[in-house]
């Protein structure tokens, strides 16, 4: 008998590693929802677009407070999508099909993560911009 949440997704009958995913995906969703409409309202609403540029971004991480709220929307991002990924994958693809998708999804996953942290971490905290 399948074990049914309340939002109507089956939840995975044994546990381990697929019901860790499953939590997981869900608690990405809700820290994405706040990350997110924060990171918009502040990009948005609060500074003017028109005036954001390199240097309005070093001001931004001048500390570590806000390279690590960018850092974790940055893993909540990458972490849903590609388990997302993943599930569709799993869904519509069997055999060594499967496999191959999975471990290059894997891998494009490690990559843009490995990208964007190195970009949070070496982004100099002054910048030169040309007016």
């Amino acid at each position: 008998m399948a074990r049914i949440s309340v939002s109507g997704t089956p939840r995975p009958m044994s546990g381990g590693y697929e019901l860790a995913i499953w939590y997981l995906m869900r608690l990405t969703a809700l820290g994405l929802f706040v990350l997110v409409l924060a990171h918009f309202t502040i990009v948005h609403f609060i500074y003017d677009p028109a005036v954001q540029n390199a240097n309005w971004i070093a001001a931004r991480w001048s500390g570590a407070a806000w390279r690590t709220v960018d850092w974790l929307m940055l893993s909540a991002v990458v972490f849903h999508a590609f388990m997302g990924m993943r599930t569709v994958i799993r869904d519509y693809t069997k055999g060594s099909t499967q496999m191959v998708l999975t471990m290059l999804l894997y891998l494009a996953a490690f990559l843009i993560f490995a990208m964007g942290t190195i970009a949070l971490v070496t982004f100099p905290a002054a910048v030169k911009v040309a007016s």
